[in-house]
């Protein structure tokens, strides 16, 4: 081989470890996003899942199994939470909710068993604060006909924290 040979063998290895290098670091930047979709799509749906469950409840702990007509019937704003004695699964109104945290567990994947290498921990804090029909993201001291419900999703390789709100109403119809 002479010395123009050699050269373009050179040339040519450092063009080929050059395009590995790249689809390498292409296919491991695609890896990441992947899982940050899948880990992601995850957390919305745990997140969504709470949310069902909590408007699945009465709006108040004064509304369980009674109609109330003046705000001042309501649970004051400085003391939403569970009552005394009520403990999670048994809550019955919406703003047992507030401060409440828990970590779900995902299997991830179901054919193989539910061990510590195939769950995924994912943690979750609600928080329950009343708001004005007007102002929805601003919180409200006083009571009002509306409660706005947050569930926030973290897990250890997110990037973001995944927060999924909406404001649940009381109306009363004569």
């Amino acid at each position: 081989m002479n010395t123009g040979q050699s050269i373009l063998t050179v040339f040519a290895m450092v063009l080929l470890s050059t395009l590995v290098l790249r689809v390498n670091g292409l296919l491991f930047n695609s890896g990441i996003v992947v899982t940050n979709s899948k880990l992601g799509l995850t957390a919305i749906s745990l997140a969504q899942s709470r949310l069902e469950e909590i408007k699945s409840k009465a709006f108040d702990q004064n509304t369980v199994s009674n109609t109330v007509s003046s705000l001042n019937s309501l649970t004051a704003a400085s003391a939403l939470g569970p009552q005394t004695g009520e403990t999670y699964p048994n809550f019955n109104d919406v703003d047992d909710y507030n401060g409440f945290t828990t970590t779900d567990t995902v299997q991830i994947n179901p054919n193989l068993p539910r061990s510590g290498s195939n769950l995924d921990y994912f943690k979750e804090i609600d928080s329950v604060v009343y708001v004005s029909s007007t102002s929805p993201d601003v919180t409200s001291s006083t009571q009002t006909w509306n409660k706005k419900i947050t569930v926030k999703i973290k897990h250890p390789q997110m990037t973001d924290t995944i927060k999924v709100s909406t404001v649940f109403s009381y109306f009363v119809f004569r």
